[in-house]
Order: structure tokens, then sequence, then C-alpha cells
């Protein structure tokens, strides 16, 4: 064996007796423990001088970035061509009462909407007449230049689409154009269930809604089993319609179901 290997493996034992007794290092990679002995007295003073070197650049890292720990301050010594095990850097670190700043993590209490209507339909989806139990949701089509968004409104009473709208924004106006379409077909008995997602828990849908003199309704928070008609209704649309079928973006031709 070389001695250039020799001495790469003793500097790899000197990094692992930190953690393992030399016994079981010397076991494993068979070499001579007089060896290693005779090395580590010819390379000590140079070591030392490396980790005084090494500490003072340590914390010169770490006064410039305080947030990191001994894994990116070992990658931080690697970009500047200083390629050190993460262990004997994490050593230094603890010797020298070097920790990283840890970030305070912002609260997070979910997104609530801004609007949200009780579940008048309960998962009952029976219609006797036209215009008296509608469902809305939002899906997205696979094209050659992206995603389009389709928004829909399904007549429960006979699986109808009475109004649809397709955007390459998934948005508010998206929706509210998509209802808008009702205007005249409803009255103050007709029903109109949605999930709730952003769009449909906005105050301006609530009003959208008011104005067209319909009853909102939302499923409960999660549950697209609530929904899970018109749910059913895209997968069939995508699978049917759209498959391999592909549009090409903007204006929605030959809408064919």
């Amino acid at each position: 064996m070389g001695s250039g290997r020799l001495e790469h493996l003793f500097s790899i034992i000197c990094e692992l007796s930190s953690i393992h007794s030399l016994a079981i290092l010397f076991r494993v990679s068979g070499l001579v423990r007089s060896s290693y002995y005779k090395w580590r007295s010819r390379t000590a003073p140079s070591k030392v001088s490396f980790n005084q070197a090494l500490e003072k650049l340590l914390t010169k890292i770490h006064l410039k970035y305080p947030i990191y720990g001994y894994r990116r301050m070992t990658v931080a010594l690697r970009k500047k061509g200083i390629n050190v095990n993460h262990k004997r850097v994490y050593r230094l670190m603890v010797k020298l009462g070097i920790q990283s700043i840890i970030r305070k993590k912002s609260k997070y209490f979910g997104r609530k909407g801004n609007s949200v209507f009780s579940n008048i339909l309960e998962r009952d989806f029976t219609a006797t007449r036209t215009n008296h139990n509608l469902s809305t949701d939002i899906t997205y089509v696979p094209t050659k230049d992206g995603f389009i968004y389709l928004s829909a409104v399904q007549d429960r009473h006979n699986n109808e689409v009475v109004s649809f709208k397709m955007s390459k924004r998934n948005n508010l106006q998206l929706v509210l154009e998509t209802i808008s379409q009702l205007k005249g077909t409803t009255d103050k008995e007709t029903i109109l269930h949605s999930d709730q997602g952003f769009q449909y828990t906005s105050k301006y849908y609530r009003q959208a809604n008011e104005s067209l003199g319909i009853k909102g309704s939302h499923s409960r928070r999660g549950n697209c089993l609530d929904n899970a008609c018109i749910e059913s209704f895209f997968s069939h649309l995508k699978a049917e319609a759209f498959i391999p079928v592909y549009l090409t973006g903007g204006t929605l031709r030959g809408f064919y179901i």
C-alpha cells in the first residue's frame, strides 16, 4: 500500500476516533496500531495548526451566517476549497461554543374562508326539478400548452352542465363569470353547492349568490364526498372527452360530452 493511501486511511481513522474506539477501527481496517501512532506523532503539529486556522475561519463564517449549523458550515468550507469532515467541524464548533441561531417560525393557523355557508345538501343530491339543486367546482385539463382550468355548474336533476367557463388562470374571476351565466334561470329556492376553495369562500362569491337570489351551500372542509357528483362528472369528462384529444390552449373548440 502506498504511503499516500496509508496516510489517507490514517486521517480517516483519526476523524472517526471521536465516535468509535481505535480497537474497532483497527480491526475493521486491518491497519497496524503502531504505524498509526507514528503517523500521529509526525502530523500532530500540522494538525494543530490546521485546526487553529479552521477555528478562526469557522468563527468568521459564523459571524456572517449565524444561522449555519455544522452541516451548512461544512458546505461553506468546501466551497472555499477546504475539504474537511463534518464531524471535525461539529467538534470544533462545540469547542468554540458556536451554535446556529434558529430562525423563529411564524405561526400558521390555516387559511380560513371569509364567508362559509352551511352544508344545506348534506349529501342529498336528489332534485325534483331543474335549477333547484346545483353543484359547482373547478378542474384542470392538460393541454400541449399547459393547464386550462374548467369551471362548471351542474344541475343535479338531469346532470346537465348549465354553465361553464374556461381560463388559463384558476382565480375568483373564473368562478364569478361561470355563475353569472345562471342569471335568469334560478329562483329563491335554488341551491348552489361547492367545496370550500378560496374562490367559493370569498365575500364576492357570497355577494354574487345573493345578487342571483340563490342559496349557497358548502361541503365540509377537506371532504370531497360532499360534492361527489360533480367530481365524478369531471372524472368522466376527462376520460371520455379529452383523452386522447388534446386542446391547443385558449378557446375551447369541439366541447362534446
